[in-house]
């Protein structure tokens, strides 16, 4: 009897820790690919928006998003040059601050980067390119690796801008050298568990997405002139495919769908926009589906749903919804400022560079505005992508972080 209850509490334990590793909520939700599964929320907002439960201004300089976590999130802000995390709970109260380290301190000042929670640690990456892992209640660093100094790692132009992928035990992350371009860390001891050469090209901004693909497991990111492949088990590099964009950012994490990638960048001459690429069956190698050098998505995200793509147009209005068969523009819309794009419960969440938000519909025919409002705090750009998380909306708008209940 004793043995059968110390099974049944480890195989408890087992389930518990494979429910927080497996469901984690990481950037653009808990699959990376911007659909968020929320269900029993708003169908629309009053001209004023949703309720504003609780707002807070104070973060300093940043474009990052939160992190959830069981009962606080994170979010990271700048003041005087120092990277700050900031833990709160789910009411609004301030739990604490810590100072990390040295932050971005020229165009577009401020950490870039949205913190990952996963049990009781807090992870993240700065501009000036270190990764770190923090105590998920008491703030203390557990533990850094600089990818410049270890790994060769080079700066960009605005700031090394990684959101990191965590799976397992593994954190993947890109530090462009030469000779250790992406590598793979212990989560619990930062020590490195592979490197892998890949193309040596800089990184370009581009948060990796995990691809499970038959029997194989990919890493997928782009490099400063590439979409590039690699075994996320031992770090082989398998494949690359141009990918270019005049200022070398590509900042959008790819997306997979039933053996197909989708990635966007924005314009450049040639061998730019959105392209399809198909793995084949042992993701070794790709064949390129489709491209569409007019579709122009420099950071705002893409989403995919019911075999249509759906996103905005870089530096102007248009919305566009695209046919994932052919990578044909169906339609678009002007309504509406380009921005980010989320998907819940049927319904996109859109924040606009103008500093709107808007609940919309959109199918192979039309996109509708159901509901819009202005963002009222905060200073600078309105780069920082949302968050839904428990029935509520977090916007984030430089030093201010505004959160709105969605729930119906």
């Amino acid at each position: 009897m004793r043995n059968l209850k110390k099974l049944a509490l480890i195989l408890i334990l087992s389930l518990s820790a494979f429910h927080v590793t497996g469901q984690i909520y990481q950037w653009r939700g808990p699959n990376r690919n911007g659909i968020i599964p929320e269900t029993g929320l708003l169908r629309s907002w009053t001209v004023k928006g949703p309720e504003r439960v609780w707002f807070y201004e104070g973060l300093g300089d940043g474009h990052g998003s939160i992190g959830p976590g069981k009962d606080r999130f994170f979010i990271l802000g700048m003041e005087n040059g120092n990277g700050m995390i900031f833990s709160f709970d789910y009411s609004g109260r301030f739990l604490w601050r810590k100072k990390y380290g040295p932050e971005w301190t020229e165009s577009y000042v401020g950490p870039r980067s949205t913190p990952v929670v996963v049990g009781d640690h807090v992870y993240f990456q700065s501009g000036q390119g270190v990764v770190y892992c923090f105590n998920y209640y008491m703030g203390e660093e557990i533990w850094s690796v600089d990818l410049q100094k270890k790994f060769g790692g080079r700066q960009i132009t605005w700031g090394m801008t990684e959101n990191l992928l965590i799976k397992g035990n593994r954190i993947f992350c890109t530090p462009g050298g030469v000779k250790n371009n992406v590598v793979a860390l212990d989560r619990f001891t930062g020590e490195t568990i592979w490197t892998s050469p890949g193309n040596g090209e800089p990184s370009a901004y581009c948060s990796s997405l995990y691809v499970r693909h038959n029997q194989s497991e990919l890493i997928v990111t782009m490099t400063s002139g590439s979409i590039i492949g690699i075994d996320a088990r031992t770090g082989e590099f398998y494949w690359q495919v141009p990918q270019n964009q005049w200022n070398k950012i590509h900042a959008n994490t790819p997306l997979y769908s039933n053996g197909v990638l989708y990635c966007s960048s924005e314009r450049d001459e040639k061998v730019c926009g959105l392209v399809a690429l198909k793995l084949s069956q042992d993701g070794k190698k790709v064949t390129v589906l489709w491209r569409n050098e007019e579709y122009k998505n420099l950071m705002g995200g893409i989403v995919l749903k019911d075999g249509l793509i759906y996103g905005s147009v870089y530096n102007g209005s248009n919305w566009c919804c695209i046919d994932a068969s052919d990578g044909k523009i169906l339609h678009s819309f002007r309504g509406f400022g380009e921005g980010s794009i989320l998907l819940a419960e049927g319904l996109f969440y859109c924040y606009s560079t103008r500093g709107e938000a808007a609940l919309m519909t959109g199918d192979r025919n039309s996109f509708n505005v159901i509901s819009r409002f202005r963002i009222p705090f905060g200073d600078g750009p309105h780069f920082s992508h949302p968050v839904i998380y428990d029935g509520r909306m977090y916007i984030r708008h430089g030093n201010a972080l505004m959160v709105y209940n969605i729930k119906a």
